[in-house]
Formats: C-alpha cells, structure tokens, sequence
C-alpha cells in the first residue's frame, strides 16, 4: 500500500505544478520546458489549446467508486472526451490550467494518482484485463501489477531514469499487455513462476524482449524490476534523448551481456531488498444464477457471473457515455471496470439478469473485430502526432461498413499517428503509423503500412513495413483488400501468408495513386 508520507509528498508536488502551469500560461516559461515540467504530473500541453491529463489505473481496474468519481467530474467540469490508453489508463482532454490542477488533486483524494503519468517516469503498470476472471488464464496476476505499482511509486522520486520504464504483466497467451515487447515483462507459466522479458520496445528501433528468467518466483517480483532499475540506470543513455530507451540496450550490451548483467542486479537486489508484499486484495465474493448468451457476452471462471465487453469507437469515451454508465452501475452490486490496451472496456462480475441493463447501457461501441480496432489519439491534439488517427479511423470504419464483409474479414488494425506508437501498430497484423509523404511535388499526409506483428504467445513477433499509403486512400484500400479476402472465404491472417504478394502489389497501386482521392 502506499503510505499517507508518500502521498503528502505527492501533494505538495502538485502545489509546485500549479506554479509552473501558470507560469506557462503567462508565457514565462517554453513549451518545451514545460512539458519537461508537466509529463511527470502526467500532464502535456494539446497541439491547439488546453492539456490532457493521465489518471493511472494499476492493471486496467477502476473501481466502481472511481468511476462514480469520473461521472461526478464529468458533470461539473464537464469532461468532454475521454480517451482509454494503451497503457490502461484514461486520458481527459480540453481541460484549462485551473481544471488540470483541481482534477489532479481532487483525484489523488481517490486514491487515483496522475504522477508519473508521463515524463521520464515509470508508466501505469498494466496487466491483462480479465485477470481473475478470465477461464483461460494460467494465474491471476492483477496482484503482482498492483502491487509493483505502489512499488514503483514509493521509489519514483529517488529514480533518474534514462527514459520512461514500462512495465506488463500477462496471464494468457493472448498477450494483449505485450509483455515480451516492454522494458519489463511478466509472462504467467503453468507452474505459477514468471517468465521475465527485458529491454523491449515498440516505437523507434522496436525491439522483443530479451529472457532472463525462465522461471520467477512470483513472490520475489518487486526484486525483478529492482534488477531492471539498476540495470537501465547503470547502463542506459543519458546523453542522446533519443536512445534513452532500455530496448537500446540491446545494441550497446547485445542479448548474452544483457542476461548477465541482469543477473548481476538481480543478485544485489536479494542481498539488499526486502521482497514487496502482494496482497489479494478484491475477492470475488458474488454469485448469481440463470445463463445467457450474445456477442458481447463471455462468463468468468465464477459460476454463475457474466462480463460484457464495451468497446468505443477509437477507445474515445465521452460525457455521455460515463453519465448513462454510473447511472446504471450504482443499482448493480459488487461490479468493477477493467480497460484493455486495445481500448476496450469489460464490465465484470454481472448477474444474467444485469448484464441486459449493462448492454443498452453501452450501444454504440464496435460491434465486430474490425470496428474494435485501435488508434491513438493523434492530431489535431498531440504535439507528437503526424496524422489524424481518430478521423482516418471513423473513415475507415465509415467506409467499411458500406461493404457488409462478414465479421473476421478484415482485423482489428492499430492506427499510431507517429513513430512514438502508442497505437502499437508494430504488434498487430495489420498497423499504420503516421508520416508524411511527396507524390508529384506535394507532401500529403500518409501513414506507414505494416503486417505480420503478432502479440500472441507463441509466435509473438514484430510487424514489417510494407509501404506508404496517403491517407485520403486508406479507406478505399481496406475496402479493396476487404474484397480480395472475402473471396478466399478467410480471415486477414488465414490469408495474407499465402497472398503476401498480392497485398505487396495493392499497397503499390495506392502508393500513387492516379486518382483524386475519393474514399
């Protein structure tokens, strides 16, 4: 848990922060020296006017009495638009200085944490969103995330860090954390050990994580990231910015020196650290009876409970749609949310006779594999963004639908609106990433194209460029592909092994295309 000293401190942290946002409002200070300033708060400046701020949620939990928080906020503010992360936390944009630094503090009054959001900090520790219910899960790891989350925060102000630490845990072969492609990861084996993955890393120089520990003692957990802090800080680039990363570690050291220098840290660590407990902290007490069945439906592993998946478009949540869920939920006992990288939302630990009530409540989403598709947030709002991931996503869907292809056609696609790839383009079968590009003299905006990324266990691996669309043409080009595939009566991964060239030849003929971009 964490202590009431180190929320104190956090605080005053953010009494220091209302200072420096006003003194980047009068113009006193840059905004590159602010946000040098603000990620640490998990706070950033929009591209336009206003800033986002990140609430943590350790492993993807929300608890009924924080959204119930959420939904008051998002009446007296109001919060217009809310965004769920690939690290599973909730982005709330369009916020004014004075809305940033009253949400801050109002938060951490929850229990809800904003530091450490952004910055060269350790990010929200994410863990696979079914955790604890999920029937197929080797073991429940929510535990272990959490706990390395009050961990992690206890030595946050002691820590200098190269660059952000990203750490995941996974209890199922589905990945859906990317747990072998973060700085670290924790993969659930059938023994109850860990399989330990380090120095990984999607954006820039991607790189899979490098095995140091086949098979870890869930018990000594906290010593494994206090062996990658010392590892990433005693070795990592503190001078080139863009290669403070620990996945460069594997250029610098390479895999076999990798292995043993962890070791070494992991073995100071025993001799000078006290494992940090893991507690079970939220039993599934509830029961329920009757059975039901739909798209949306899936039981947990307790007899007798139901979840239902939401997934908003582009993992976009908006006033309304957190009012209509409190109002819902606070008639229904014992429920929690959980948000997964991908941007779904799982409503958990319904009653057959619920679950109706939670489905009105949340119509609207992605209603097929395709539509559950991902994407950042992208310009017009992040500084970093090259391209308009959310509106070439709603694009795309728009145009899609158009084609009635049956579910699985095409897949999930993960949009990342620059080369930071917080879309995860490289782990998906099908990504973009955003950029631009010179067709007859103009520079248009255009994605990167890449396939052939997997996050599933075994086989998970790192997608390949295969070329540069111009934006305007993406959707006409999913239609095409969409039509390609229907014929072979597959889906897009059943597909493309056989068909790479096929796909090869499509990119090209819309990599300039002769035609006036009509979608």
């Amino acid at each position: 848990m964490i202590s009431e000293d180190l929320i104190q401190q956090f605080v005053k942290e953010t009494e220091l922060f209302e200072e420096r946002i006003q003194a980047f409002e009068s113009g006193e200070i840059d905004r590159k020296t602010f946000k040098g300033i603000s990620g640490r708060f998990g706070c950033y400046a929009q591209r336009e006017k206003n800033y986002m701020l990140r609430l943590r949620f350790p492993g993807g939990r929300i608890s009924k009495e924080h959204l119930a928080f959420l939904g008051e906020k998002t009446r007296e503010y109001p919060l217009e638009l809310m965004k769920i992360t690939t690290c599973q936390t909730i982005q709330v944009h369009n916020l004014s200085a004075s809305q940033v630094v009253s949400l801050m503090r109002e938060a951490l009054e929850q229990g809800i944490i904003t530091i450490g959001g952004g910055g060269d900090n350790p990010r929200n520790v994410m863990a696979s969103p079914l955790s604890g219910t999920d029937r197929e899960e080797t073991f429940d790891v929510l535990p272990y995330a959490e706990a390395i989350s009050d961990y992690l925060l206890g030595r946050m102000t002691e820590l200098h860090l190269p660059r952000k630490l990203k750490v995941a845990f996974s209890n199922t072969k589905e990945n859906l954390t990317h747990a072998n492609m973060r700085d670290l990861g924790f993969i659930a084996n059938p023994d109850g050990s860990f399989s330990v993955y380090c120095a990984g890393g999607l954006g820039p120089n991607p790189k899979m994580g490098v095995l140091v520990e086949r098979h870890g003692k869930p018990e000594n957990v906290s010593l494994y990231v206090s062996a990658m802090l010392r590892l990433f800080t005693r070795y990592g680039d503190y001078k080139v910015r863009a290669k403070s990363r620990s996945r460069y570690l594997q250029d610098t050291l390479g895999e076999e020196r990798i292995k043993e220098e962890y070791v070494r840290c992991l073995e100071e660590a025993k001799k000078e650290e006290t494992p940090w407990p893991v507690f079970y902290a939220h039993p599934v007490l509830k029961s329920g009876e009757g059975e039901i069945e739909g798209p949306r439906i899936f039981p947990q592993k307790q007899p007798g409970l139901y979840g239902v998946s939401y997934h908003p478009i582009g993992g976009c949540l908006t006033q309304k749609n957190i009012m209509v869920l409190c109002e819902v939920l606070k008639n229904i006992p014992d429920t929690e949310i959980r948000l997964s990288p991908d941007g779904t939302m799982y409503l958990l630990h319904l009653t057959a006779k619920e679950v109706p009530r939670i489905l009105e409540a949340t119509g609207g989403g992605g209603e097929n594999l395709f539509e559950t598709s991902t994407s950042c947030i992208g310009v017009p709002i992040c500084q970093q963004g090259l391209g308009c991931s959310q509106w070439l996503l709603a694009r795309c869907i728009e145009r899609v639908r158009k084609e009635n292809f049956p579910d699985g056609v095409l897949p999930r696609i993960h949009i990342s609106g620059c080369p930071s790839g917080c879309g995860t383009h490289q782990a998906a079968s099908l990504g973009f990433m955003g950029c631009r590009k010179k067709i007859r003299g103009e520079t248009v905006p255009a994605f990167r194209v890449f396939i052939n990324g997997q996050a599933q266990e075994p086989g998970s691996r790192i997608g390949e460029e295969a070329g540069i669309l111009p934006e305007e043409v993406i959707p006409k080009f999913l239609a095409e592909l969409g039509k390609a595939i229907q014929k072979s009566h597959k889906s897009f991964e059943e597909w493309l092994p056989g068909n790479k060239s096929l796909f090869l030849e499509l990119v090209q003929k819309y990599e300039e295309p002769v035609l006036d971009f009509e979608a």
